[in-house]
């Protein structure tokens, strides 16, 4: 690296949503900013996770001096165990972020090896070269900071997920005091959230949705089913709030919403009485208007408990004729299918489904700043670089077109994961690349990490099957003993002819081919691969998974 430069190197989150990782480097001084995942695409078949290749971390381990979380969402948090499993260093993340950590190394068996510290907003700590200064920010979630550090080369600020709440239902508003402090000092370079830049106007307050939600609840004769992001902490408030107003008990089913409300109770967040909770086996021992279930489940997950409730396969909650449930959520793209494919069996169950339609009134609300809050914070911080981040190249290329007409930025720079920006007190320059990309992981599997040529194969078998010529070969004399059998599953082109002149090819590719190439099963097997690849792409123009097999008898 060029000497006395800062380097900001994002591994993640840049022209994708999720998976949000970045380095930052000073010499032989780099800590990293989150280590998220995010969940595959459709083409990635049998893929549970994908998170960063973290290849440049591994190449500089002895240098990597922590992580540092901004909040406590998968999407920053949910590659921490692939990550640690590579590199042994401290993680720092508020108290609340902190406790989701902890289960999910604990899960992972990774707990005792890893040192977690707890930073709290407005004290600052140092790694290496580098002062960092957690900032409150308010998200869809609690405990939330963005991060102001001061290097050799100037003040950076890095915003995490933010949107600004100046009365969230926790009574911990955005620090707008601590950002324009930062903005009197001078402030060399601002990385901040996109994903929210195609909105107008401002982000409302997570109170905005309490209104409509009790309208909700005050029509609802029978049994409440209430399913928002079991991570949504001021939504399960705002429900919890309304259940106790209208004189409804709360039942808890699904485990990522118990885990989340023990933690949040635990850390006063939340405060229930006991006396307003059952058991969920207990629900039906309660009459249907005096019952509030806030079931996990949202967008549809497959095992879930508001799917398996919503096909009556749940043991211990039933929706009945006649009960509500409000998704008290955003459709995530992607997961549109398994969600109206949710909502059509509730529908079946005769229950009213209230749902985020543009009908429901505003019954959710985001975590992310939309145009007027970005404005706010580029007005309040003038910095002199400016950097995107979270979210596709669209949206990032928007936020750099509104920083750019809004006229306080010197200069900004689109960045792609894997690009290098060197930054001095007076320049900001791409300097090349480093390994970046997706690493896909199987959770099912002892492996873990699936590669490309498995997806790729994956692939093939879904979109044009397999095609397997069995051959035989007498292990006497080495010689073959009939025309290959060609077995097919899956493929589309398997009419009697095309099987038969494919089989005709082999036998084609076995004559040709010497007797040193048919000793060597490898060779003759890749012959018979290509010859049979060629044909069928040509007569089909599919390209199925072709697996010779040899048979010695």
């Amino acid at each position: 690296m060029t000497e006395n430069t800062l380097q900001i190197i994002p591994l993640g989150g840049l022209g994708e949503f999720g998976k949000n990782c970045m380095a930052m480097r000073w010499q032989d001084d780099i800590f990293v900013i989150d280590a998220g995942l995010m969940f595959p695409d459709e083409e990635l078949l049998g893929v549970d996770v994908v998170v960063p290749d973290i290849t440049y971390l591994i190449e500089n381990r002895k240098r990597v001096r922590a992580i540092v979380l901004t909040h406590g969402h998968e999407d920053h948090i949910g590659g921490l165990p692939w990550i640690l499993s590579e590199l042994q260093v401290p993680v720092y993340g508020t108290e609340f972020t902190l406790a989701y950590v902890e289960g999910k190394l604990e899960e992972h068996n990774l707990l005792d090896e890893t040192e977690m510290i707890e930073m709290i907003p407005g004290e600052s700590f140092s790694l290496g070269i580098f002062k960092i200064t957690p900032v409150r920010v308010t998200h869809s979630l609690v405990d939330c900071v963005a991060l102001a550090i001061e290097t050799p080369a100037g003040l950076v600020i890095h915003t995490g997920d933010f949107k600004i709440d100046l009365t969230p239902p926790d009574g911990r508003p955005f620090d707008l005091h601590a950002f324009a402090e930062f903005g009197k000092k001078g402030v060399l370079a601002l990385l901040q959230d996109s994903t929210n830049v195609d909105r107008r106007g401002h982000t409302p307050s997570e109170r905005a949705v309490r209104s409509d939600l009790d309208e909700v609840f005050a029509r609802t004769k029978r049994r409440m089913f209430f399913s928002c992001f079991s991570s949504s902490i001021h939504r399960l408030r705002i429900a919890t709030d309304l259940a106790a107003a209208h004189g409804r008990k709360i039942a808890i089913a699904g485990r990522s919403m118990q885990n989340s409300f023990e933690i949040a109770q635990d850390f006063n967040y939340l405060d229930v009485p006991e006396s307003q909770f059952i058991a969920t086996g207990q629900v039906k021992d309660y009459p249907p208007e005096k019952v509030c279930v806030l079931i996990s489940g949202t967008q549809g997950e497959p095992m879930s408990a508001l799917t398996r409730a919503a096909v009556d396969n749940h043991r211990q909650v039933k929706i009945d004729s006649g009960d509500t449930v409000v998704l008290s959520s955003r459709v995530i793209p992607g997961n549109e299918k398994s969600i109206f494919r949710m909502i059509d069996h509730l529908h079946r169950r005769d229950a009213h489904v209230v749902y985020d339609d543009g009908n429901a009134g505003l019954i959710h609300v985001s975590g992310h700043a939309s145009q007027d809050e970005l404005r706010l914070i580029l007005h309040l911080l003038k910095p002199k670089f400016f950097i995107p981040i979270h979210g596709d190249y669209r949206h990032l290329k928007l936020h750099a077109e509104m920083a750019a007409e809004l006229g306080v930025v010197e200069k900004i720079h689109l960045l792609e994961n894997g690009d290098v920006l060197e930054l001095t007190r007076d320049s900001a320059r791409k300097n090349g690349r480093v390994a970046a990309g997706r690493v896909c992981i199987d959770a099912g599997s002892t492996a873990g990490v699936v590669n490309d040529v498995v997806i790729r194969d994956r692939r093939h078998l879904s979109e044009s099957g397999i095609v397997l010529p069995i051959l035989a070969i007498n292990q006497t004399t080495g010689q073959i003993e009939s025309i290959p059998e060609i077995v097919t599953r899956g493929f589309a082109g398997g009419e009697d002819s095309l099987i038969e002149q494919a089989r005709q090819v082999v036998g084609a590719t076995l004559e040709s081919s010497s007797a040193e190439e048919k000793a060597d099963y490898g060779v003759i097997k890749e012959k018979i691969r290509q010859d049979l690849k060629r044909y069928i792409q040509k007569n089909t123009s599919l390209r199925p998974l072709i697996l010779p097999v040899i048979l010695e008898i």
